[in-house]
């Protein structure tokens, strides 16, 4: 942890800087009836592969794009997450589902604007989005994003030698420290846990952009996704396309 820990204080040096993201992925995506991903496969170190910090199975491999979802730390309490975990827990659902509804549970409590939605304040979407812009190519390809008041969207492709876990470590690090700087205060920023999920195809892919850059319409903060200034909804309508044609 100690090179991440280095990486935490440049990744913001120009946090809100104009930046040109990447949005589109490095390869076509296939469709959802021509391909599918294969999981069972061993991941390079440092890469964990599949694992588990607690009730959601992770996985963690090069090369792939990842959905996620991470969150302030009043956001969503602690209890009423394990309340929801014990419930799911007692269906005969599968433990895939059961992650599903989970993330659909906790992104819908998330949308209702819950606990201090320190991202209200300009100047700390601003820190937030420029601190997800910063490695972008360097360590990740950034493919859509999106700074809500108490949480955050970040849809990206994983790169060899920068596991999901370092890379969400970086943002979080070095906005939390920056953040309670600006606030005067001390304490947990960020929730320790997040959510991820990793993209299966091109359908899938074209939904989920749709999903982050909606996010604020959904939450009643816009009436179009553009007028929301922390989004790649704002570059993405100068021309860029959602998705790469599927092979």
């Amino acid at each position: 942890m100690n090179d991440s820990n280095k990486l935490d204080d440049s990744a913001g040096k120009d946090a809100g800087s104009p930046r040109i993201p990447s949005l589109t992925p490095s390869f076509p995506l296939a469709s959802k009836a021509t391909g599918r991903v294969i999981t069972n496969v061993e991941s390079p170190a440092p890469h964990l592969g599949w694992h588990s910090r607690g009730y959601i199975p992770h996985w963690d491999h090069p090369g792939m794009i990842q959905s996620i979802n991470f969150r302030l730390a009043d956001s969503v309490p602690g209890g009423v997450v394990e309340k929801w975990q014990n419930e799911l827990s007692l269906t005969s659902q599968p433990e895939s589902q059961r992650a599903t509804e989970l993330r659909r549970r906790v992104e819908e409590f998330l949308d209702a604007g819950h606990g201090e939605c320190w991202m209200r304040r300009p100047e700390l979407a601003q820190l937030v989005e420029g601190a997800l812009l910063h490695f972008d190519i360097e360590r990740y390809r950034l493919l859509a994003w999106c700074v809500m008041p108490n949480h955050v969207h970040a849809l990206i492709e994983t790169k060899e030698g920068f596991p999901l876990a370092d890379v969400l470590h970086s943002w979080k690090s070095f906005t939390s420290s920056q953040a309670n700087k600006q606030l005067g205060r001390r304490g947990d920023f960020w929730q320790r846990e997040y959510l991820d999920r990793f993209v299966r195809n091109a359908e899938h892919y074209e939904a989920v952009v749709t999903y982050i850059e909606e996010n604020p319409v959904k939450a009643g903060l816009v009436k179009i996704k553009t007028e929301w200034p922390w989004s790649s909804a704002r570059f993405r309508a100068l021309g860029a396309p959602a998705s790469l044609p599927a092979s």
